[in-house]
């Protein structure tokens, strides 16, 4: 059956509300630093923390390669910009490796005070490492990896939630992702809208293909992983639909590295959880539903028929004979005209309410 779920937690924002991830895999300095942010993480109130793992020297044949993006800069008086930057890709992926043995020790950190923990993984053998040594419910699969095919299967096969990042890949490229993995005998995928970008641009954020992902595959979750400063979007992701949201977490925005300038900080991060559950209380339920204590409540700015004279019993009702006046404790408005030439029962003073009892 198709679902959703990591560690038996169903990721829907109608069941269990929105599952927020942090994310610390490009903004961590080392194990210490890892496990700082993950407390943050923890200590926000979000239901995970996510890492990134991967080998610098084993992924990147050319390690010459440049990346672009924009780390950020406070001025004296307060204003912010963001700054040109560019860098070896093989530089900044070599900031966010890790050993086996400080992977081992950041998952029975994140066991005590915790925290779920989840991490991308490359090649096979870390899959292996990920699921059948540290024991993690939920690969995340890069985007840059969604047509690699083989290792999509590889994945399924482990059995585990598998959340497939979509980054520029088209729909057929994604369609083509998921029924691989469905094919391999995985029905536990969560779909990630990606905008691109470092921050992302707001031309190139496209909010509107969350809901369009979920009638393409409405058995899924659909998260929204947010690469824009703030976290205004992400709000907006989850008005439309978004079952899962994933933040970038940092110590401090002004880091001189890749992805630290769109991301939060701690005090930002608590902020940010409490502005998702506050929306979800907000969002209420699709079917409209009054509660009779406002139904009581209401009456007094809604109107009844009050008699303009004094009637006696066995008059003949007629709309001349009233007003329809605040509050509405006697008949309603709409109500009144199924009763208009029937006979009152008994009398009714000038400026009472008609009721059920006089009819």
């Amino acid at each position: 059956m198709k679902k959703s779920s990591i560690n038996d937690i169903e990721i829907n924002q109608h069941s269990n509300g929105v599952y927020i991830v942090l994310e610390a895999g490009p903004t961590h300095n080392g194990i210490d630093s890892a496990k700082g942010l993950a407390k943050a993480a923890r200590d926000a109130g979000a239901n995970a923390i996510k890492f990134q793992m991967l080998n610098a020297d084993r992924l990147m044949a050319d390690k010459s390669i440049l990346f672009s993006y924009s780390y950020l800069e406070k001025n004296e008086d307060g204003s912010e910009q963001f700054i040109p930057f560019e860098e070896p890709l093989f530089d900044i992926l070599k900031r966010r490796e890790l050993t086996k043995e400080e992977w081992k020790e950041l998952k029975v950190f994140c066991d005590q005070i915790e925290i779920t923990m989840f991490t991308t993984a490359t090649y096979p053998d870390e899959v292996d490492f990920v699921v059948d040594e540290l024991g993690l419910d939920s690969i995340k699969i890069n985007s840059s990896d969604v047509n690699e095919l083989e290792f999509i299967r590889y994945c399924a096969q482990k059995k585990v939630n598998i959340q497939l990042d979509t980054g520029n890949a088209d729909v057929f490229e994604i369609e083509r992702a998921v029924i691989t993995a469905e094919e391999a005998g995985c029905e536990n995928i969560v779909i990630h809208h990606c905008p691109s970008g470092y921050p992302a641009k707001l031309e190139s954020i496209h909010l509107r293909m969350i809901p369009t992902l979920k009638k393409l595959f409405p058995d899924y979750a659909i998260a929204f992983s947010d690469h824009s400063p703030g976290w205004e979007m992400d709000i907006a992701a989850i008005a439309l639909g978004a079952d899962m949201i994933e933040k970038t977490i940092t110590m401090d925005r002004t880091t001189k590295s890749c992805e630290h300038s769109f991301s939060i900080e701690p005090d930002d991060c608590q902020r940010l959880v409490r502005s998702v559950r506050e929306l979800e209380t907000a969002l209420g339920r699709s079917r409209r539903v009054i509660p009779t204590a406002i139904k009581e409540k209401r009456k007094a700015v809604r109107r009844s028929p009050y008699a303009i004279r004094d009637l006696s019993k066995d008059t003949t009702i007629s709309w001349d004979q009233f007003d329809f006046k605040r509050p509405g404790f006697g008949l309603t408005s709409s109500e009144f005209g199924f009763f208009v030439g029937k006979k009152l029962v008994r009398d009714l003073k000038k400026g009472e309410p008609i009721s059920y009892d006089h009819i």
